[in-house]
């Protein structure tokens, strides 16, 4: 006998990059990490949290939520904490999407948005990305989108994995659209920070002018601490009452507290540096690989790269495979859906690693050519 829910029966593993390390003596560029790496004055702060970790973790997050209100200029009511933003992602539809309605979410984007609502009973539909339009949002589709008695819209800004933003007018814009259409907006801002100047386009100081909207935050990528899941969302206070009735207890540690409020409230300029780094690789390392002959496109609008090598007949898994000989890895999207299995992300560092990679793709073409 096959226990389980039937409904979940045909839900794959969702797919995510930065598996590197499992290797060793790879160059991971197939994530979206502070290519710093984490702060060097990471322990001392780990330690601040020793003498609490006797004692249950404060489930409020009291602490935090106050530095963060303070940050985002919102009141604690206006913030819930989560286990990573993976967590904001999972509590959101089991908070307000009943088992049935339906969900839009753009396509390519993160695999998490889908999983969840499939695992909670949620018909998910997909508004189709077009490589034509250069992956961005056609407002006009998307309109058309809302009126199918949808219950909520899913956005990522910077778009995983094609990162390309949308100004904040355009987020707006939709979400205003949603509210007179009923719709909740779930708005991915996780990427955001490692761009420069991204507090002109975050919506997260608008959540008190839009009852339909929720802005999630993370500190996995701007501090490149993948290993202390911490995020956050913020939204109307009566948004955060309904997801807190669905988080688990205790769910953020008393370390990941100490962290987080501590990262956010003084080292914020070790984020910013290197967005500004990154911002100014990625126009050279752009240049270079054009030169080579990638097909790279545009420019990026973030610090990754969405990129199809159909043009040069390779799909992403041989491509990923080949830089794997060189120690460097990229990320294959072809988990993505079946129209992107020629494609590859890939992220900025700083100049000596982005060099790298781009001997290494030169290596690739000429081995192949």
């Amino acid at each position: 006998m096959r226990y389980g829910r039937y409904t979940l029966a045909d839900i794959p593993k969702t797919v995510h990059g930065g598996q590197a390390w499992k290797t060793g003596g790879i160059e991971d560029f197939s994530h979206n990490l502070n290519p710093f790496g984490p702060p060097e004055c990471l322990p001392e702060i780990i330690a601040t949290a020793i003498d609490d970790i006797g004692h249950y973790p404060d489930d409020n997050c009291t602490e935090l939520k106050a530095s963060l209100s303070r940050s985002f200029s919102l009141k604690e009511e206006n913030i819930a904490i989560g286990a990573g933003s993976s967590e904001i992602i999972r509590n959101f539809p089991n908070a307000f999407i009943e088992r049935g309605e339906k969900a839009i979410i753009n396509r390519p984007s993160f695999a998490e948005y889908s999983q969840q609502c499939r695992v909670a009973g949620i018909n998910v539909e997909y508004n189709e990305l077009s490589e034509e339009e250069d992956f961005r949002i056609n407002s006009s589709r998307m309109s058309a989108e809302l009126k199918k008695r949808v219950k909520a819209l899913y956005i990522c800004n910077p778009n995983n994995p094609t990162g390309r933003i949308e100004p904040r007018r355009k987020i707006l814009e939709i979400v205003k659209e949603c509210r007179d259409e009923g719709v909740l907006v779930f708005l991915d801002e996780t990427l955001l920070e490692l761009v420069p100047d991204h507090e002109k386009v975050s919506c997260m100081k608008f959540v008190n002018d839009y009852d339909n909207l929720v802005v999630a935050g993370s500190l996995t990528k701007s501090f490149a601490i993948p290993g202390i899941r911490i995020g956050y969302g913020t939204a109307s206070p009566h948004l955060i009452e309904e997801m807190d009735k669905v988080r688990m207890t205790w769910n953020v540690g008393q370390i990941e507290q100490n962290v987080a409020r501590i990262l956010m409230t003084e080292h914020m300029e070790y984020v910013r540096k290197a967005a500004d780094m990154m911002a100014k690789g990625s126009k050279k390392m752009h240049s270079e690989l054009e030169k080579t002959g990638f097909p790279v496109g545009n420019v990026a609008d973030s610090f990754f790269y969405f990129c199809s090598l159909k043009s040069i007949g390779m799909k992403g898994s041989e491509f990923q495979q080949l830089m794997l000989k060189n120690k460097i890895m990229v990320r294959d999207c072809a988990s993505f859906g079946e129209r992107f299995e020629y494609f590859v992300r890939f992220s900025v560092k700083d100049e000596k690693r982005n060099d790298l990679f781009v001997d290494s793709v030169e290596s690739v073409l000429r081995s192949v050519r």
